[in-house]
């Protein structure tokens, strides 16, 4: 008892001692860093203390604190102070020294018992590359200010200056974590330097990652077990580690509120973003009032008999009142049928700017959905909303996506949801909740693959026709896309000219032609367009842009033979179609050279159309064949499908072979898991006829190009001279066309003869007028002349005069 007070009584003798010798703040230091060394030196210390004033600064030299006591000095934030004091941290162990709150020295705990989490003490040694061989213990200082090695102001210097850092550090890594090793020793060094000379106290071990290694040092040191050092595990928990454990779920649920929200905006208008997420539902059709549309009936040209009775319908909600008082009713709904391009979509426009009633426009895939019973519920709303605004008119843009024919069942033996919107557009249109005055009209280029229901009277009680124009019509719509162009001449001359040198068009490629022109007028900076800028624009549209690829003297040369063998033979065959123009340029769409016929623009073909249609197909390989002594090449491919197509129809759908019969089997192109009507020895015995059509054709081919093979090679190489040949070229090449009654081709021929004349009696006009002006120009030069010999005669009598 007496011993433990005077040990007390030296300690207290010597931290008086240091006081006098140290400055308040070095002492401060002293105090919260190096109390547990102070305790540990204990009677030995305060007694060369209480002897010796100078102690206290020999042992501030002797420990190295005055240099640490000058740094901390010099340097005023904690975070300085914590990184010298973390130089010597050993290594391995540097996860052993948690933060002390308050910065105050830890209290030593009982012997054989771990102190309370957050008092426990840290070791803090020198490294071996200082070659120090001395260390110290005490409370370890934190770079946040809640460590004792900064004292008050530089914890909150320190605290102002780590702030921005964390907020960044908790969503990159784990820099918030104080417990950072600075320098680090090795385990052996550890061992050797430090447990062996029992200056190890105790250890905090963080995590459970420190085992059994101590236990057997301890033991290979003789160390009692009574004596092993005390272990303390803390388990430490980092906000910023558990925010990136969740951070895959926040970035996973954040990434489908975003797909959520477009798909709720972009859902055919019909979203409305990830608010109106349950709106989908509601009709994106689109109300359309007569103010907004530009087009009336007027610019569509070309399908007299579809505009009229587009029109008709207009006039039932023009006037109900006319055909009710007769008893009459609304037709419910008309289908605009017809290829692609030919003016379906123009009509319902036209309709909508004519119309003094409402119009609603929407599109067949509008109504289908990746939700169950999208589609329904807005083919409701869309009826809804038309009753509500009847009389009205609603079109709906190729309904074949919604009105397919219904299956017997799916494949996957699930709900159809496009079965679903179909059967409730068959109520909508025509069920007990039919709508009074509410005309649907509809547009669809494949009527063969719709619903039955949909097509009967009650529903669609009219299915009109766009088809193709004939020559008659393209010249009309010729007439209406040449309105706003720069002609070199009469819009009409055009039309007539253009109508005929473009069979099969329908009117969308029409237009496009009359843009294309314009385009070509352009790039050559012309003033005006001209007919040759629409031939060239033809030839853009049907065979694709002119390619610069150069083609070996033998290419050429072959292909120069091929198309010249396809000219002859549509040229001597009666019912071939007549050539037009021919070319060996390349094109854009892969093909070498083209050729451009004119078609008779008949319904019915006989079977010597048929025969002659593959004469003319066959005539490039045959002329190869007999030009090159039996070499052909691959340029007869797409030759040889359509000539294997049209042998297969007189087979198989016409019933064109007397060994078949009177025999259609016609192909199902949708349904490719179609059931054949007959056997496999009818099938073979149609393949062996298809060959022997196909083979008695191209005989008949080469026996034609044999007899006209002069005019095969005359023609050949006006083509290699020339690369284009036009009609004009052909005619006096070939001579003219021994056959008549293609009125098409008899109009063509007068306009191209009418269009040369004018040319001509331009041409002559212009020399005759060349010719005025220059004999006018002789004219005046010659009396000028005179004019100038009479004045200096009168000049030279008056001078002779005057000398006599």
């Amino acid at each position: 008892m007496m011993l433990a007070t005077s040990t007390r009584r030296l300690r207290r003798d010597a931290m008086q001692a240091m006081r006098k010798q140290c400055a308040p703040r070095q002492m401060h230091i002293l105090q919260q860093q190096f109390g547990s060394t102070l305790q540990r030196l204990g009677v030995n210390t305060a007694l060369h203390a209480q002897h010796h004033p100078m102690l206290a600064r020999q042992f501030l030299q002797t420990t190295r604190l005055h240099s640490f006591v000058r740094n901390a000095e010099k340097k005023e934030t904690v975070k300085d102070m914590w990184t010298w004091l973390s130089e010597n941290i050993p290594k391995g162990f540097g996860r052993f020294y948690p933060k002390n709150a308050g910065g105050k020295a830890p209290k030593s705990a009982p012997k054989g018992e771990a102190p309370p989490a957050g008092e426990s003490k840290t070791l803090s040694s020198k490294s071996a590359s200082n070659g120090s061989k001395g260390s110290n213990n005490g409370g370890s200082g934190s770079p946040f200010g809640s460590g004792g090695g900064g004292g008050g102001n530089g914890g909150k210097e320190g605290m102002a200056y780590m702030i921005p850092l964390a907020i960044a550090a908790l969503l990159l890594s784990d820099l918030a974590s104080v417990d950072k090793p600075m320098t680090e020793i090795t385990y052996q060094e550890f061992r050797n330097r430090l447990l062996e000379t029992g200056r190890v106290e105790k250890l905090v071990v963080v995590n459970n990652n420190f085992e059994r290694q101590l236990e057997h040092a301890q033991h290979q040191l003789g160390i009692q077990s009574r004596d092993y050092i005390p272990i303390q595990y803390v388990s430490e928990v980092s906000i910023t580690s558990e925010i990136i454990k969740f951070l895959p779920t926040i970035v996973l649920v954040g990434f489908l509120l975003m797909s959520m929200r477009g798909m709720g905006g972009g859902a055919g208008g019909g979203g409305g973003g990830i608010g109106n997420i349950f709106k989908v539902g509601k009709s994106p059709a689109k109300k359309i009032m007569k103010e907004d549309i530009k087009i009336t009936f007027k610019d569509v040209a070309g399908v007299d008999e579809a505009k009229k009775e587009i029109m008709e319908f207009v006039d039932f909600l023009r006037n109900q009142k006319r055909f009710t008082d007769l008893g009459a009713k609304i037709p419910k709904g008309a289908l605009l049928v017809g290829p692609p391009g030919t003016g379906k979509t123009l009509l319902a426009k036209a309709t909508a700017g004519e119309a003094s009633v409402p119009f609603f426009s929407i599109s067949g895939s509008d109504f289908i959905e990746m939700f169950v019973g999208v589609g329904p519920s807005r083919v409701r709303d869309l009826f809804r909303e038309a009753r509500a605004n009847s009389p009205c008119i609603v079109f709906i843009d190729e309904i074949d996506a919604v009105a397919r024919a219904r299956s017997k069942g799916t494949f996957s033996g699930g709900n159809d949801e496009r079965e679903n919107t179909l059967n409730q557009l068959l109520v909508e249109m025509d069920g007990f909740n039919s709508s009074e005055g509410v005309v649907v009209l509809a547009g669809t280029n494949r009527v063969d693959i719709l619903d039955k229901a949909i097509l009967r009277p009650g529903r669609f009680d009219r299915q009109i026709t766009v088809d193709k124009p004939d020559i008659k019509g393209r010249r009309e719509i010729f007439k209406v896309h040449l309105k706003g162009l720069l002609l070199d001449g009469n819009v009409d001359d055009f039309a007539r000219r253009l109508a005929a040198l473009t069979p099969g068009f329908a009117g969308a490629e029409i237009a496009n032609i009359c843009n294309e022109a314009a385009i070509v007028a352009a790039r050559r900076s012309g003033t005006n367009i001209t007919f040759k800028d629409f031939e060239q624009a033809t030839d853009r549209v049907i065979g694709g842009l002119e390619t610069n690829r150069i083609m070996s003297p033998e290419e050429k040369k072959t292909v120069a033979y091929h198309e010249a063998g396809h000219a002859v033979a549509g040229w001597f065959l009666e019912h071939a179609d007549p050539l037009l123009k021919v070319t060996i340029v390349p094109r854009g769409k892969g093909s070498l050279g083209y050729a451009q016929y004119l078609p008779k623009e008949v319904a019915l073909h006989s079977r010597e159309a048929l025969v002659d249609m593959m004469c003319m197909a066959l005539g490039g390989r045959a002329s190869e064949f007999i030009n090159f002594d039996g070499r052909v090449t691959t340029g007869a491919s797409d030759d040889l499908r359509r000539v294997t197509q049209i042998a297969y129809a007189m087979v198989q759908l016409y019933g064109m072979n007397d060994r078949v019969g009177q025999l259609a089997f016609p192909k199902d192109e949708s349904n490719p898991y179609q059931e054949k009507m007959y056997s496999e020895k009818t099938a073979q015995m149609m393949d062996e006829e298809v060959q022997k059509i196909v083979n008695e054709a191209y005989e008949r081919t080469k026996q034609l190009l044999n007899d006209k093979k002069n005019v095969l090679h005359d023609l050949a190489e006006e083509l290699l001279k020339n690369e284009t040949i036009n009609h004009g070229d052909i005619v006096r090449v070939l001579g003219p066309r021994p056959f008549g009654g293609n009125k098409t081709y008899t109009e063509f021929v007068e306009e191209s003869w009418k269009e040369a004349d004018r040319y001509e009696a331009e041409k002559e006009a212009k020399k005759q007028q060349d010719d005025a002006q220059a004999a006018n120009a002789t004219a005046d030069e010659s009396a000028k002349q005179a004019k100038d010999e009479t004045t200096e005669g009168g000049e030279g009598e008056a001078t002779k005069k005057e000398d006599m």
